[in-house]
């Protein structure tokens, strides 16, 4: 009778020992199965876009960004900055595509090999605004008369000064002028264009902007545009693709997504569109053919 006992023991032991081994090994295959199907979910694609701050403030990729998004089902992250600041971004792979205003620098950015795919996509343009005292006498003069005017009379100036694409413009007016500015009336901002322009209208100083931020904020101000339609204020904007060939990390299939997309008959109708019906005028014209 106890050796029965011993040997059924014996039984249960190793049936016991078999039922671990079998409870591990379906443990085992169950967490694999489960990592192998998380890793096959789609997880959803991404693009760093770096973008000028009039694109931001003028409220135009609060519109094109979600459609893009539900459309191609790729997770779009802005980094609105200055031009000079968007092209350094794509110079260090840390972003994907670009949406800039300063076509020198586009175009150098392509020759050195950190961009591809450049198209052109809209256009708006440049406007000297100020008090409407305009106490510098500028008002209805060509750009450069303008710029004389202002560093004769020495009236306020407030510069951005963070390398965007209107301070290169800026940068580009003043030396057309033949005029070095500098002193206390010469006044850096270092802001974005919404931001310089508040401050321009707290110091009722001069300022050039592009016409979409002014026509967004010139409820809030209390400054006039004084300078306009001079064709050295033409603003153009175009979009690129940072070169994959520089860095592996890039998102290029996602980037060429986004430069299909802004440069669709879609896009550039809702672009052509855009700002009609708050302001009486769109705020950007579409470029794409």
């Amino acid at each position: 009778m106890s050796s029965k006992l011993n040997f059924m023991g014996a039984n249960l032991v190793a049936l016991s020992k078999k039922a671990r081994k079998f409870t591990l090994l379906f443990l085992i295959i169950l967490s694999l199965l489960s990592m192998f199907l998380f890793g096959c979910q789609k997880k959803p694609n991404k693009l760093i876009l770096a973008t000028t701050t009039s694109t931001m403030d003028t409220g135009l990729l609060d519109v094109l960004l979600p459609i893009f998004e539900e459309k191609y089902g790729i997770e779009v992250k802005p980094i609105a900055v200055g031009t000079g600041e968007a092209i350094a971004l794509g110079k260090k792979g840390e972003a994907d595509v670009l949406l800039v205003h300063s076509p020198e620098a586009e175009n150098e950015f392509v020759k050195a090999g950190y961009g591809v795919n450049r198209k052109a996509v809209m256009h708006n343009d440049f406007v000297m605004i100020g008090p409407i005292a305009d106490p510098a006498r500028i008002s209805g003069l060509s750009a450069n008369e303008a710029f004389e005017k202002i560093a004769q009379v020495q009236s306020n100036f407030i510069t951005r000064g963070d390398d965007s694409g209107t301070h290169k413009k800026e940068l580009k007016l003043w030396q057309v002028a033949g005029i070095e500015p500098k002193g206390d009336w010469y006044i850096e901002s270092g802001q974005g264009m919404a931001e310089t322009i508040r401050i321009a209208s707290e110091k009722q100083a001069y300022i050039l902007t592009d016409r979409g931020t002014y026509l967004a904020l010139k409820d809030s101000i209390d400054l006039i545009i004084l300078v306009e339609k001079d064709k050295s204020l033409f603003n153009p904007y175009g979009v690129i693709a940072v070169n994959p060939a520089k860095f592996s990390n890039i998102n290029y299939q996602e980037a060429m997504r986004f430069i299909e997309f802004i440069t669709s008959k879609e896009a550039q109708t809702i672009i052509q569109n855009f700002g009609k019906e708050k302001y009486g005028e769109p705020l950007f014209f579409p470029d794409a053919p």
